[in-house]
């Protein structure tokens, strides 16, 4: 296993730097860039640029050189000195931006992971176990509506509701009083209820596709011939339930979690615009919008070193749970 992991670690390493040149070259292949966009948005309103001025903020940030230089100089201070450049938009460094947002952002994609998996898993074996059952219709129905309805109107329809039940539309990680407040119990419980409906509107979708994989899976394996040769000796149907069948059947699910955990991490740009949310999703979409290259190349990175570390999780719990993915993948 050690050695499995630390070949695991060597080509993450080598994937982080393939991808940080490919993150670069994408954000500064549109023509122009951040400064052109600021110049045309003066000129348009009517006011006077001063040619020199530009010229010097160029220079001061090394906007006017190659994208080798540029590339070099961007990647090298992130791995030496942790200095993610700087954020035109917001006029301040791209890491006091990350600071501010990454907790928050993080906090709820980790939630809402841990609330897609301990809901799927368990309704996927129900629904599996009890095949055309009225709660196996009922939750294929809840499946099919979570993956049909988007987020955004999720979002707006759980608004309505709580509105409707509370009088509060929920927008936010916090209620106004309690925004700059200091951490309390009451903060904490603020936190939890405005928190439950981003939760359910960002994990909903996830939640419905790995819930029926999760059931096809656990279909398959019941009706493999070891359940029958297990059954023929004796065994407790429960036991080869929850001690096979759900081992195997759930490898699918753990070799998601690399493209869940980032498909949770980028999902919530929309469901954080319509809930008012303080992720970096609505960050990093002005980013894209003003060509602000160094906050939207820094967080396409930091997405693509999520997207890795993910997949490296789902690889070692694949190879813990299935030895075969193991030695399969030491032999090639």
């Amino acid at each position: 296993m050690a050695k499995f992991i630390v070949k695991k670690l060597g080509i993450m390493f080598l994937t982080v730097l393939l991808i940080s040149f490919a993150v670069f070259f994408i954000i500064t292949l549109p023509p122009g860039d951040f400064l052109t966009n600021y110049i045309g948005r003066l000129t348009a309103a009517g006011e006077s640029v001063d040619p020199v001025m530009i010229a010097n903020l160029r220079e001061q940030y090394g906007l006017d050189q190659p994208f080798v230089v540029q590339y070099w100089r961007w990647i090298t201070n992130i791995l030496f000195h942790g200095d993610f450049g700087y954020s035109f938009s917001l006029a301040m460094p791209v890491t006091t931006v990350i600071k501010a947002y990454i907790v928050p952002t993080m906090a709820l994609s980790l939630v809402t992971m841990l609330f897609t998996y301990l809901i799927s898993i368990p309704i996927g074996i129900y629904s599996a176990v009890h095949q055309y059952s009225v709660g196996d219709y009922a939750f294929t129905t809840i499946g099919f509506l979570g993956q049909a309805v988007p987020n955004f109107l999720m979002a707006i329809l759980l608004m309505f509701m709580s509105f409707k039940l509370t009088g509060d539309t929920m927008l936010g990680l916090f209620s106004p009083a309690m925004q700059n407040a200091p951490w309390s119990w009451a903060k904490f419980a603020d936190l939890c209820k405005h928190s439950v409906i981003p939760i359910i509107v960002i994990g909903l979708g996830n939640t419905c596709g790995l819930m029926r994989t999760m059931r096809s899976q656990m279909l398959d394996e019941l009706n493999k011939n070891y359940v029958m040769t297990a059954k023929a000796k004796g065994m407790k149907a429960a036991m080869i339930r929850y001690k096979y069948c759900v081992r195997a059947a759930v490898n699918p699910i753990v070799s998601s979690i690399g493209w869940s955990l980032v498909g949770i991490f980028t999902g919530s740009t929309i469901t954080a615009i319509v809930l008012n949310l303080p992720s970096m999703g609505a960050i990093m979409y002005n980013a894209l919008i003003d060509q602000d290259m160094y906050l939207a190349g820094s967080w396409l990175f930091l997405m693509a070193i999520v997207t890795v570390i993910g997949t490296f999780i789902s690889d070692v719990l694949l190879a813990w749970l299935d030895p075969r993915a193991r030695k399969e993948y030491l032999k090639g």
